[in-house]
């Protein structure tokens, strides 16, 4: 919860302690099936439930264990799947500036999307209320896409994300 939002919690037991400072966010995008929109199979997946036999791609990622602290839907809905005091399993192997295992030190948020479909007004309205929220209440250094932590595994949130559309909060990143 931020101090001046609430979401839908839907916990993911997909977790662990927080060991480090926050003072990154990473931005990454999620369809499931890929570029596919609706429905709660991302809710699904983050909870360990993702019915394998639902679609074919389902099967290929049922092993993976992850989620991220919040889920940006295209309608602007938001949802909650771990506090931010504890550390989500969103990042994976990752770099940034020195410092490996980004989980540690990042809260992670999800847009509903693709790398190369655009965004919606809502998910861009969110997004900034939350970065505004998050850099009141914690020390954010930099706000990056999954793409600058893991450049050789990883596009999110892909070329269609508008980084201009978060700037007042993206200037952060480039004080140092």
């Amino acid at each position: 919860m931020l101090k001046k939002m609430t979401f839908k919690q839907t916990p993911s037991p997909n977790f662990s302690k927080r060991t480090a400072k926050i003072d990154m966010v990473v931005i990454h995008n999620i369809s499931l099936p890929p570029n596919k929109f609706g429905g709660s199979y991302i809710e699904d997946f983050f909870q360990n439930q993702l019915d394998p036999t639902a679609h074919p791609y389902f099967a290929t990622i049922e092993h993976l264990k992850v989620s991220s602290h919040l889920l940006i839907k295209r309608n602007g809905a938001v949802v909650q799947f771990v506090q931010f005091a504890d550390k989500a399993w969103h990042a994976g192997v990752s770099h940034y500036r020195g410092r490996d295992n980004c989980n540690d030190f990042s809260i992670g948020i999800e847009l509903e999307g693709a790398d190369d479909i655009a965004y919606t007004v809502m998910q861009y309205q969110q997004l900034n209320k939350i970065l505004a929220d998050l850099c009141e209440q914690y020390p954010i250094k930099y706000i990056v896409g999954h793409n600058d932590i893991a450049p050789d595994r990883k596009t999110d949130p892909g070329r269609a994300f508008d980084w201009s559309k978060i700037n007042e909060h993206r200037q952060i990143s480039k004080k140092d």
